[in-house]
């Protein structure tokens, strides 16, 4: 498959463009003189009428191989990726014949089907950091597809389709699918920039042009880039349709059972990490709020919060210390309320969670402390020996705390065994919002510290995401199918985005 990527003048010289699609097919004009002179160029069909024109009057049009063409064919051209073949007539929508090295043949001219590359020629119009925002790890997602299709087509049987065993594909390809989860998390935040670019004509112009000269069906940018979203979302349900005709005596079924498990697994990282990217956005809201913090963001180490609530700390000297408490992931933060303004939180330090060992009481005299204590737990720092004490007000709250802990850590294993982790720049971003949103107020006095809302959620084995028997129209993430023209495209992200609550 090829794309347009020059055109030379009659003369021999190449003439400068403004408008290259993905293809690299390449006008004379601006975008909006190819919009207003040229309204044909924009229909179906509108490209190889510009390419021929171009060709009539003497200019010669190459096309880039983006992809091998492998033929055995005389009357078809044969070439690498990579390649530069010079059309010599474009009349066809599929075929063109061409040139290339010293042979003339046909060759197919479907084009990319996508608007990167174009968007990128026009760095007038977009940014580096909106491209980021739009399209994300798009082009990953695409070279991790073209090879995961290769080892289906491998293990496709085209005699006997009843025979194939494409159940080991998945399995070989399981971390490479976690690829997606970058995608996913980023697609709200296309969604919203799209939205914002769809306000201005130009940028509706824009996208259309670039559908119509790639020949791309009759669905709005919108609906393309939800594409990844849901094929990641379809493969369990594919997969379980698969299991239940699939006989236990079928080669293949125990690797299909095994995919399906996999890709189920893979929909909940995806969940759990879109859970988390959320959290984290509160979490640093909530730090901003506190009054004369130090030390480490909390994002550095932790990534959700599991539990809070009053406690009485008792000193080393035997003093009572009314604190509020936080427990993240990894380590236990404790504020101070302002004697006044009981809204108000000071921040008053944090242990390490990894270092903790938990240990209950019961109610009477501790040893350690030598107090008579009810209500009571303690945590034992495995380096130092340090002791901390803590006092609930009730027996029930005590429980509660207890079972945070012990969920604590349990959290922290799932992640270390899912490779559950926030990447550096993400924490960056969430922490630099947090401060744009604050700035300007004086800290823990123009508002309350909003407490993140709990992660309150099962063990991650419990959390699969529960699969029909059949394949059913609703799809994991509960996601609407993009809407088919003529509706408008502005007026279809909130059916479109996905993760709605």
């Amino acid at each position: 498959m090829c794309g347009i990527i020059s055109e030379v003048s009659s003369d021999g010289g190449t003439e400068p463009s403004a408008l290259v699609d993905d293809n690299g097919s390449e006008e004379d004009f601006s975008y909006e003189d190819l919009c207003q002179a040229s309204p044909r160029y924009l229909q179906p069909g509108g490209e190889q009428l510009a390419i021929n024109e171009l060709i009539s009057d003497g200019n010669v049009v190459c096309a880039e191989a983006l992809w091998d063409h492998v033929t055995m064919d005389d009357q078809e051209l044969g070439f690498k990726a990579g390649d530069v073949i010079q059309v010599l007539e474009a009349s066809n929508k599929d075929w063109w014949w061409g040139r290339s090295e010293d042979k003339e043949a046909w060759f197919p001219a479907s084009f990319v089907r996508g608007y990167l590359r174009q968007c990128r020629k026009h760095t007038g119009m977009f940014t580096v950091a909106q491209l980021a925002t739009i399209f994300g790890n798009i082009e990953d997602i695409y070279k991790f597809q073209r090879k995961f299709l290769k080892d289906l087509e491998k293990q496709y049987n085209k005699e006997e389709p009843h025979l194939s065993e494409i159940g080991s594909c998945f399995l070989q390809n399981q971390e490479g699918f976690a690829i997606y989860s970058e995608y996913c998390n980023n697609h709200p935040g296309a969604c919203l920039e799209l939205a914002n670019l769809m306000k201005q004509g130009k940028y509706r112009h824009f996208f259309e042009a670039c559908r119509l000269l790639q020949q791309m069906i009759d669905i709005a940018i919108d609906g393309f880039l939800l594409t990844p979203v849901q094929k990641i979302c379809k493969y369990p349900l594919q997969l379980a349709e698969l299991l239940k005709y699939t006989t236990q005596e079928h080669g293949d079924y125990s690797n299909v059972k095994a995919a399906y498990e996999a890709m189920k697994n893979v929909a909940c990282l995806i969940n759990e990490r879109k859970r988390k990217l959320e959290s984290i956005d509160k979490i640093a809201r909530w730090q901003v709020s506190i009054v004369g913090w130090e030390g480490l963001d909390i994002l550095d180490r932790s990534s959700e919060l599991i539990h809070s609530g009053e406690l009485t700390k008792i000193t080393k000297q035997g003093k009572s210390q009314q604190r509020m408490f936080f427990l993240f992931d990894h380590q236990l933060v404790s504020c101070k309320k302002d004697l006044l303004r009981r809204d108000m939180l000071y921040y008053k330090g944090r242990l390490d969670m990894d270092e903790m060992e938990l240990v209950d009481l019961g109610d009477g005299r501790d040893k350690d402390c030598n107090l008579s204590v009810k209500n009571a737990f303690k945590l034992v720092s495995r380096t130092t020996d340090e002791v901390y004490l803590f006092c609930a007000k009730k027996q029930e709250d005590k429980a509660r705390w207890l079972q945070a802990c012990a969920d604590e850590r349990r959290r922290v294993q799932e992640d270390q065994e899912m490779g559950m982790e926030i990447s550096e720049s993400q924490k960056k971003l969430a922490m630099l919002n947090a401060q744009k949103a604050g700035h300007g107020k004086s800290k823990g006095y123009n508002r309350c510290p909003v407490v993140p809302p709990h992660q309150s959620l099962h063990p991650i084995h419990q959390r699969h995401i529960t699969m029909p028997t059949s394949v059913p129209q609703q799809q994991v993430f509960g996601l609407a199918e993009p809407k088919r023209k003529p509706s408008l495209f502005w007026h279809t992200f909130n059916r479109l985005t996905p993760f709605r609550k």
